[in-house]
């Protein structure tokens, strides 16, 4: 069975493509290598034993998505991991965002609805929450308004979805992360982002690496108990197992209703400085860090309920917040 994963050459989506080939799936990789390398094809092969199909394109580009579905009629499914992913970023260009993330959306949606591709797993994302007036958030959690260009463009293409769901034969599934950190055990893939990093963990392991002279700590006057924002970090690979299951789901025709959503956490929260305390223990080193002004963007504080994913999935994390940072700590030294 085909599955499509767009996006596929990046963080999540490798993992994901791993988890979906020892189950035995086909994978062909949508991606515009914006921010990844086709190298992490061969990684994958490297661990998997297979080498996904890999197509180089932007999805923005409808006459090339629309004639990459029509010369692919087996494809059974769509894993949508394609987006540009940064909060910050996308305060400073809020224009880049909404383009990309929602025009890569919509030529996708009407592709897959041309050419009656039934199944559709969009990673979606906590921010949808913006900043929650009660924690834990569950999936009936209030949409607030978002903190961020970023999480308002999940939160559109989420309605986006839901909207052609209503409209056509499509079946989808938003798994709502909240924070991925950590890579593969086997330290052949993990995050590398193609420019300076944006989150915590892969900025705090290359500064760790002596690439970047020191971590910057966006604030500590939050409203936390150490007054730096609070986070619920998950492993990647039990991400990356949760869509595998969400796929399975619907291909089983075990949903509950065509379009659902589901919070993918730990249910814990850790601080930044609870991160950087971890990496500490694990690596055996001291961090060179330093408290700055806060971000833009940013949320306080927000973790997940992830009960109804336990429960109606089958699924829960696995990996605890040291396990996540060793092995980040061994992907950075791999690099090298």
């Amino acid at each position: 069975m085909k599955i499509l994963v767009t996006g596929g050459t990046g963080y999540i989506g490798s993992h994901t493509i791993v988890e979906l080939q020892q189950q035995g799936f086909e994978v062909i990789i949508v991606d515009n290598l914006s921010n990844s390398t086709a190298a992490v094809v061969e990684r994958i092969e490297m661990i998997t034993g297979i080498k996904p199909a890999l197509e180089v394109f932007d999805l923005c580009d409808a006459l090339k998505t629309s004639r990459f579905f029509g010369e692919q009629q087996d494809i059974a499914a769509v894993m949508h991991f394609a987006a540009s992913k940064s909060v910050s970023e996308s305060v400073r260009y809020p224009l880049k965002y909404y383009r990309n993330n929602l025009l890569s959306t919509i030529n996708l949606l009407k592709s897959m609805v041309d050419c009656n591709i039934r199944y559709l797993a969009f990673s979606s994302s906590c921010t949808v929450y913006g900043q929650p007036e009660k924690l834990p958030v569950t999936e009936q959690s209030p949409l607030l308004k978002a903190e961020s260009p970023y999480g308002n463009t999940k939160r559109i293409i989420e309605d986006m979805i839901a909207d052609t769901v209503n409209a056509s034969g499509l079946t989808a599934i938003s798994l709502r992360y909240f924070n991925p950190i950590g890579a593969h055990e086997s330290a052949l893939i993990g995050e590398a982002p193609s420019v300076v990093p944006d989150n915590l963990v892969p900025y705090l392991t290359q500064t760790a690496a002596g690439i970047r002279p020191f971590l910057r700590v966006f604030g500590n006057d939050y409203d936390t108990p150490d007054g730096t924002p609070i986070r619920d970090y998950l492993h990647v690979v039990d991400l990356a197992k949760a869509h595998v299951v969400a796929l399975k789901r619907m291909l089983d025709g075990k949903e509950k209703s065509r379009y659902e959503v589901f919070n993918l956490g730990t249910g814990k929260g850790h601080s930044v400085m609870e991160v950087i305390q971890s990496f500490e223990r694990v690596s055996g080193m001291k961090l060179n860090y330093q408290v700055v002004s806060r971000r833009p963007g940013d949320i306080v504080k927000i973790w997940a309920d992830p009960s109804y994913a336990n429960t109606e999935l089958g699924w829960k994390t696995e990996k605890d917040l040291d396990e996540m940072m060793k092995s980040a700590w061994d992907w950075e030294k791999a690099k090298k």
